[in-house]
């Protein structure tokens, strides 16, 4: 009885987890984006095992640049359209 109690406090504990990170991810997006930039820089600094390395990078955020025909600011406008 208590393994399964144990289990079901270990699902809603997971649920809760991933419910907090979509939430995060779409009303604080630019917060989230800085807290996986302060996680990941340490790990990704010179010196460090390779497996602590590919932690750091599958936790970095993806790169944005502010190439193409885009203001560079939002990323959320796309190429602008010249008539």
């Amino acid at each position: 009885m208590e393994g399964s109690l144990a289990l079901q406090y270990a699902i809603i504990g997971l649920l809760a987890l991933i419910s907090a990170w979509v939430v995060l991810k779409k009303q604080f997006p630019g917060t989230l984006r800085r807290a996986r930039v302060a996680l990941a820089l340490p790990l990704l600094r010179e010196g460090r095992a390779g497996w602590l390395r590919a932690v750091g990078r599958w936790i970095a955020p993806a790169p944005t640049g502010s190439g193409g025909d885009g203001c560079g600011g939002c990323d959320s406008c796309g190429p602008s359209s010249k008539v």
